[in-house]
């Protein structure tokens, strides 16, 4: 049977997820525990990656080899590199990129060696249904957002840069908008799985929301953000996404 995966890197969103599956199948393979059931009426297969672009990239890897998963979700949260980009809003990656790679002069700075690459494409179908989705959870946000003292949400769509550091400095933050303008999030692990998604030829959408500015801040309340805001957002958005494409 052809599923959806859908990957969340953090267990408290992978918690929100859990519970929307129908006829529940656990499987474990290499540290992880794979959920195969439904959700909305769609097939799926939903799995916790850990943290990090090699544990991003093993788990995609499994995900469309061992498990044969048509397309991938991939949902989490991210800091803010872009000017219009605020804590609570959701961005949609269109391009994905590796922020920390670096084989010059060998390569250029950013492209993946042998590809001929630095950025990576997500699926634009897959994208505009999420974008859509996105919408309509900003329309009626989790209530979260407002015990924290957030405003009205907004959806942007862009680039997202990753790397292996949990970006926590003004400094780092601000050397990051210099290097790539166009970002508009940082996380640490969306373009290992595009660039795995890429390979396999498979299709990938990308959306993070979005718990800090990527700053001397950024540990603040993530913890916090993560359970009352992301997990609220991960599960509306995938429900309304699937709900989009059984109506299709």
């Amino acid at each position: 049977m052809s599923r959806l995966a859908i990957v969340s890197a953090m267990h408290e969103e992978m918690a929100a997820l859990a519970p929307l599956v129908a006829g529940t199948q656990r499987l474990a393979r290499a540290g992880r525990e794979f959920l195969l059931g439904e959700i909305a009426g769609q097939p799926v297969i939903l799995v916790r990656s850990g943290i990090g672009k090699v544990a991003a990239a093993t788990t995609t890897a499994l995900l469309l080899d061992t498990f044969d998963a048509r397309a991938v979700l991939f949902t989490g949260v991210a800091g803010g590199l872009g000017a219009a980009v605020r804590v609570g809003d959701l961005v949609v990656g269109d391009e994905l990129l590796q922020h920390d790679i670096d084989a010059s002069p060998l390569f250029p700075r950013w492209e993946v060696p042998l590809t001929g690459r630095a950025r990576f494409a997500a699926d634009a179908g897959w994208s505009d249904r999420v974008a859509a989705a996105c919408a309509g959870v900003c329309a009626a946000p989790p209530a979260g957002l407002a015990a924290l003292g957030l405003g009205r949400p907004s959806v942007h769509r862009g680039l997202v840069i990753s790397g292996d550091r949990f970006v926590s400095t003004r400094a780092e933050s601000d050397a990051l908008r210099a290097a790539l303008p166009d970002a508009l999030a940082v996380e640490m692990e969306g373009a290992a799985v595009a660039q795995v998604c890429h390979d396999f030829g498979r299709p990938l959408a990308v959306v993070r929301s979005i718990s800090d500015r990527a700053d001397d801040t950024a540990h603040g309340d993530f913890g916090l953000f993560l359970t009352a805001v992301a997990a609220e957002y991960s599960r509306a958005v995938v429900l309304a996404t699937l709900a989009a494409a059984g109506a299709a």
